[in-house]
């Protein structure tokens, strides 16, 4: 179960990062472009909203059963003190589910006004501040190679 929540996970992630450029591109475009903000849009921008919190329950059920949680028992506090192990346990899973947290307030914010500027402004940041808490943990070292 563990390896096929771990590819899961790795390919959504490819997924999730398209998904937040396009949207992130769309919203540059619509701002530089002052277009009207449509549907298609809005679709786009609940799109990115639904794959990233696809990702982080495939996140929180492969933290849970992965062989790197039992690290707390093993080493305690010594987790904090291997690089490696607070990448997996604290950094990667913190800083995730903080850029989730962005792309939600970002998704509702926006939804709430009503200039298309505003929208696509609050898009544009709140999605690309996730995008860049996203990329900052990314386990690049290990993320192509799936097995």
């Amino acid at each position: 179960m563990y390896s096929i929540v771990k590819m899961l996970h790795s390919y959504w992630a490819y997924l999730i990062l398209i998904m937040l450029i396009v949207v992130m591109i769309n919203a540059v475009i619509g701002l530089t472009s002052k277009k009207e903000y449509l549907a298609k849009d809005f679709r786009m921008a609940l799109f990115g909203l639904i794959i990233s919190h696809i990702q982080l329950l495939l996140g929180l059920v492969l933290y849970f059963i992965s062989p790197f949680f039992d690290m707390w028992n093993t080493m305690g506090g010594g987790v904090m003190k291997d690089a490696t192990m607070r990448l997996y346990l604290v950094e990667h899973p913190i800083t995730n589910i903080l850029a989730i947290i962005l792309i939600t307030i970002g998704y509702s914010k926006h939804k709430k006004m009503e200039a298309s500027k505003s929208k696509y402004k609050t898009i544009l940041l709140f999605y690309g501040l996730g995008l860049v808490l996203l990329l900052s943990r990314i386990p690049w070292n290990v993320w192509p190679n799936l097995a």
